[in-house]
């Protein structure tokens, strides 16, 4: 068992993991572009495994290439860059190396530094590794004399660590042997041996952000906003709607004033058939074009529910010849309350989308270029006298 002051020791080790892991990374791009300028000296060698040395003699030795193979002994410092980095010569100084997979079956008196996807120590670390990768596997031959610490979604450690283990991971199993404390940062709970570990076992959870439950005066302060929005912007379209379009808000209208229910009717088979017809048109590529164009007509028509509904209840409040601006106003700030009331607003929105579709898809028909001429003399169906008519039939309805 290790002493407070060890197990203090490990817990600030986090905050120098994560400096010890930046500089890694770092020494893996300083690798790559020293390797890479070194490769552009040296003669062109054809294509081949070999590496890549710019100094061959007792001192650092760097290595870049696709697949690094060191299987010669190295009297300093090994520094190497690739995709595949394999050490099997033993090594008197550090490692530093950056690839996708890194395979080390030789001896290394110092340290090894190790960035990549899947890391395998096989051989002996005479003092200590800070490894960063996906998978980290230290088998049974490989060992490590001083302390192992990184980061990994895996680490199976089946070899020896003379000291502690501070690491962050996903999943952590330790069938080897742990002369210090074992300090790790995961989700779940490593699966460890049965005297694998000296010192302690410690498992720190990542804290959690704190659940902020709203009040119920926030929740009604954010929905009075939300009404008062509503009711400033949609207003001011209703009211510009009344102003500039008012024939045409009659017209569609007048739709609903007689036969609600035939507008309900074609405004929900509508809004079913038209969409799967205008994708089916979509994939065949060739319509793709009028597709686009009538999705883009759909959703102007499908957004103008509102205005057009909005008018139609003011025209059911006010049935004298009240300016239409007034109505659109007065309508839409009913429907705007309605469509804010929990659970009822599912209704109205449906009856405004089904309502105004229909409403403007049979104005749009009554609008067809093969609609018979009108007699001279007769009235068109969209004349004040008609309109006039119709209001006092609707009125009469009503009353």
């Amino acid at each position: 068992m290790c002493t407070p002051g060890r197990r203090g020791v490990a817990m600030e080790a986090f905050p120098h993991t994560r400096r010890v892991l930046a500089a890694v990374l770092a020494a893996g791009i300083l690798v790559v572009a020293t390797g890479s300028a070194s490769v552009a000296a040296l003669p062109a060698s054809g294509p081949s495994s070999v590496p890549s040395v710019v100094n061959d003699g007792v001192g650092p030795q760097f290595y870049s290439d696709s697949v690094v193979d060191i299987a010669d002994d190295v009297d300093g410092d090994v520094y190497a860059a690739g995709q595949s980095i394999t050490i099997s010569g033993d090594v008197t100084g550090d490692v530093i190396a950056a690839a996708q997979t890194i395979t080390i079956t030789g001896n290394v008196d110092g340290n090894v530094r190790l960035a990549g996807q899947d890391v395998t120590i096989n051989g002996d670390i005479s003092r200590s590794g800070t490894i960063v990768a996906s998978i980290v596997k230290v088998t049974d031959e490989g060992s490590f004399g001083g302390d192992l610490v990184g980061g990994a979604e895996d680490i199976v450690l089946a070899g020896a660590v003379g000291r502690d283990v501070v690491v962050g991971v996903g999943g952590l199993t330790i069938d080897g042997t742990v002369g210090g404390d074992v300090t790790y940062s995961s989700d779940r709970d490593a699966r460890i041996a049965e005297g694998a570990v000296s010192g302690t076992v410690e498992r720190v959870v990542s804290p959690q952000p704190p659940t902020v439950e709203p009040s119920p005066w926030a929740l009604f302060i954010g929905w009075l906003l939300g009404l008062l929005y509503a009711l400033v912007a949609l207003s001011l379209v209703t009211a510009l709607a009344g102003l500039l379009f008012p024939r045409v808000l009659h017209r569609v209208t007048n739709q609903l004033v007689p036969t609600p229910w035939r507008a309900l009717l074609v405004g929900f088979v509508a809004s079913i058939a038209v969409p799967i017809a205008l994708l089916v048109i979509l994939v065949t590529i060739i319509g793709a074009p009028l597709a686009l164009a009538g999705f883009l007509v759909w959703l102007v028509l499908t957004l103008a529910t509102f205005v057009h509904v909005a008018y139609y209840i003011g025209r059911l409040l006010f049935r004298g010849d009240q300016p239409p601006v007034v109505k659109a106003l007065v309508g839409g700030v009913i429907l705007i309350v309605a469509l804010q009331i929990p659970w009822l607003n599912i209704a109205v929105w449906a009856a405004m989308v089904f309502l105004g579709l229909g409403a403007q898809l049979l104005a749009i028909y009554d609008q067809r270029p093969w609609r018979r001429t009108w007699t001279e003399g007769q009235a068109a169906p969209d004349s004040p006298a008609i309109r006039s008519t119709t209001d006092q039939g609707f009125a009469q309805t009503q009353a």
